[in-house]
């Protein structure tokens, strides 16, 4: 999921083996179907009563900026997720087991990469093209579910740091932090990336889940190249590679709603740490900056990187005798050490409104906003300043606000209009050349529309 972007990809079922209803009375008329290609005459159902769910989803869009950022650009991305997710109980006889794999296909160009030059990705599903394999892993329930064990080739955001109303956003800071990918090495395990890694856990009363995971250090090998290319489908199965990354949350849901015994809302706390090795922002080997004529160019090293975070999800209003239709809003922080990491602060928060308008049960409209502090290497900035005696951009931070509409026109399709305002693109870094003489990229307006479709 960015996104965040899993929270977006839609399982498809059906079943095999139990006594199945008449074809006619399964299939739904087109515009009322759960997914575009149907039920296949009962075979959904069929595969789904085996233990079988397949699961394909495709989002396209097309994104604008009209003004602002390094050049104007409009462009195409889209992304097909293809899922098989095998319950070994039914087609192994393995009780608790199950076996899950995905995989994308990555087409376009990114808006934030070739024309906005910012770090808070202006799209979830922004990446080079290609075809990759992202989850693949295996999953043992235990203690009557109240527990699991996962292992294999995992993402950070299947599971952490995730807030379930901020999944509707464009922007991909609103799914896996994009502060917490640009601190961590090659990306970390975020979109488009999962790596190898152990999830365990434990949820002793339905309102309270304690989770455990480690992750390897670095989804792909470390050297000068773009990590998207040196891994570029998804299967380096890197271990011990850039070192490892253990993390902890826990997470409490309260407010259940009577109708579907759902928790509407929740709190979650969580740690990571990250035991490879990360460069001083400001600071050489020898303890002078970076800036200094006298520095010899190397940055100091730090033998680990850790940060905490907080995720509130919280149903402000719910409208009477509906399940999820109402008012709710989030609220995510993140810290992480200034002096080795590019943000060392990033907080981000909306409001998001199911079913506003009257007959549209399903739409949801979204107001977000995103903030990432820059750390120590904005001290490097004001430091080349005082070297050199010639003024430039100022790192500081790197804002979003996204206003967005998602509005469901059948089961299995959604568009999205989508307005973001980017502000202080890279920080408030110095355009590249062809810009005005040490002026910083300018705030950038981005148009789009986005369409989802579950097959």
């Amino acid at each position: 999921m960015r996104v965040g972007f899993s929270a977006l990809v839609i399982v498809l079922g059906a079943s095999f083996g139990a006594a199945s209803e008449p074809v006619a009375a399964q299939e739904k008329g087109f515009f009322e179907r759960e997914t575009l290609s149907g039920g296949w005459a009962g075979l959904r159902k069929q595969l789904l009563d085996a233990g079988v769910e397949l699961g394909l989803n495709d989002i396209a869009e097309t994104l604008s900026n009209p003004t602002g950022g390094i050049r104007r650009l409009t462009i195409y991305q889209g992304l097909v997720a293809a899922s098989l997710k095998l319950d070994l109980e039914k087609t192994a006889a393995w009780p608790g087991a199950s076996l899950y794999v995905d995989g994308y296909q990555i087409s376009g160009r990114g808006l934030s990469r070739n024309a906005i030059g910012n770090q808070l990705a202006v799209s979830t599903i922004e990446a080079l093209p290609s075809t990759r394999l992202h989850d693949l892993w295996l999953q043992q329930d235990f203690l009557e579910s109240q527990a699991s064990f996962r292992i294999g080739q995992i993402a950070f955001d299947d599971e952490f740091y995730i807030s379930r109303y901020s999944a509707i956003f464009v922007n991909s800071t609103f799914g896996c932090p994009d502060s917490l990918s640009s601190d961590l090495p090659r990306g970390g395990p975020c979109y488009p990336f999962a790596v190898p890694g152990a999830r365990l856990r434990v949820a002793p009363t339905s309102n309270l889940t304690l989770s455990a995971a480690v992750f390897n250090g670095s989804p792909a090998p470390l050297g000068p190249e773009d990590p998207q290319v040196l891994n570029s489908s998804g299967t380096n199965f890197l271990i011990g590679e850039g070192g490892f990354m253990p993390i902890v949350e826990l997470a409490y849901s309260f407010d259940e709603e009577p109708i579907s015994s759902l928790h509407l809302s929740d709190i979650k706390v969580g740690a990571w740490y990250h035991t490879g090795e990360f460069p001083d922002q400001r600071r050489d080997s020898s303890g002078l900056s970076l800036a200094d004529p006298a520095s010899n160019g190397m940055p100091a090293r730090h033998g680990s990187n850790f940060g905490a975070y907080l995720v509130m999800n919280k149903m402000v209003w719910r409208r009477p005798d509906t399940a999820t239709q109402g008012l709710a809003a989030f609220l995510r922080l993140g810290y992480a050490p200034p002096d080795r990491n590019l943000f060392s602060f990033e907080v981000d928060a909306g409001l998001t409104f199911k079913g506003l308008f009257p007959n549209r049960e399903l739409d949801v409209l979204g107001l977000g906003a995103a903030y990432g502090r820059i750390g120590y290497a904005r001290r490097l900035d004001q430091d080349q300043v005082v070297f050199t005696g010639i003024g430039q951009p100022i790192r500081d931070y790197e804002g979003v606000l996204e206003i967005t509409y998602q509005a469901r026109i059948a089961p299995w399709w959604l568009l999205q209009p989508d307005l973001q305002l980017v502000c202080n693109p890279g920080g408030y870094i110095q355009a590249p050349p062809l810009a005005p003489v040490r002026q910083p990229i300018r705030n950038a307006l981005v148009i789009g529309l986005r369409s989802g479709i579950t097959f």
